[in-house]
């Protein structure tokens, strides 16, 4: 295989001055960068990549774990990451976990191996101290509140939303209040559950557990949201729903059912997607795009911060 001692040759030029022309250096004379294209040209020569990042001590490669590509919350999280790596000239990999370990495993080990220079996740089920094993092999940054002053974060105070929402649909008059989420593990989870227990305890309301329902994803799955309500005695009032694709679906399956939103069973969502506005959603907004900005730039920033997002209330029709 040509290596670039050979194309020096060729070209009748030094070693460095081949380099110069491979990493596009503008302080080479003309003639001698058209010999060493021309060399290139003749022998069909290809860069090693792998001996350029050795060599660099960078791949310009960050790493991003995601459960899920199929949601927009997401989706949307990606492309303010994406937008930025677009900016600042770095790939992205993309590891889509479903919430396997050892699929996020894969991604901590590539970080390891320096195959990516920073790893970027944006919902987890491994540990932290296992993922804190890895720190020392780059930046890791995720997307929620840790106490962990060496991982940086980006996050929205998801116990504060939460009671606030719930603080709302009392004021509205509301006791039977229910909430949604896709799953119990994971620290978002917990601090919505936190948050939920306080506000019951708070206002001395009884604590019904059919009034919490997991499993919530996809639009589809507000049908069974309506369905598990129905099959109660005692239904909640209100919700607060997972993320606004899930309470579409809810809004579209009483319609069907012709259950009353918000007479017989008010809602509010997360996120403030296109489709809350479009079925006029109240909802809770989140900066998806901007957290995603950020958690790319704390990833290839050798600094280590904690960022907390605001998330705002945004009143519509179904409360």
């Amino acid at each position: 295989m040509t290596n670039i001692k050979d194309l020096a040759k060729m070209a009748n030029v030094s070693v460095s001055t081949v380099s110069r022309v491979l990493n596009n250096h503008p302080y080479v004379k003309e003639e001698k960068r058209l010999a060493v294209l021309e060399a290139i040209k003749k022998c069909n020569y290809q860069q090693n990549i792998n001996a350029v990042h050795l060599s660099k001590g960078k791949t310009q490669l960050v790493g991003v774990v995601l459960p899920f590509t199929d949601l927009p919350y997401f989706g949307q999280l990606l492309k303010g990451i994406a937008n930025q790596a677009l900016e600042h000239n770095y790939k992205l990999i993309i590891f889509q976990t479903n919430y396997i370990e050892s699929r996020e495993l894969e991604a901590l080990q590539m970080l390891k191996q320096k195959q990516i220079d920073s790893l970027i996740i944006c919902s987890r089920t491994c540990n932290l101290a296992l993922i804190q094993e890895y720190l020392s092999y780059g930046p890791i940054v995720l997307c929620e509140k840790v106490e962990d002053t060496h991982l940086a974060a980006t996050f929205v105070n998801h116990y504060q939303t939460f009671m606030k929402a719930l603080d709302y649909l009392y004021e509205k008059g509301h006791r039977r209040i229910g909430y949604t989420l896709g799953r119990k593990t994971g620290t978002n989870s917990h601090e919505r559950q936190s948050a939920y227990a306080d506000f019951i305890k708070k206002y001395q309301l009884p604590n019904n557990p059919d009034y919490i329902i997991t499993g919530c994803y996809h639009l589809e799955d507000g049908s069974q949201v309506v369905q598990s309500i129905q099959a109660m005695s005692e239904p909640p009032s209100a919700l607060l729903v997972t993320s606004d694709q899930v309470a579409a679906g809810i809004v579209a399956y009483c319609q069907n059912q012709q259950i009353a939103i918000p007479d017989e069973l008010a809602l509010i969502g997360f996120d403030n997607q296109p489709i809350a506005k479009m079925l006029g959603i109240t909802t809770i907004e989140i900066p998806i795009e901007e957290i995603g900005k950020n958690l790319f730039l704390q990833a290839i920033n050798e600094e280590i911060s904690s960022i907390e997002m605001e998330a705002k209330l945004i009143e519509r029709g179904t409360v």
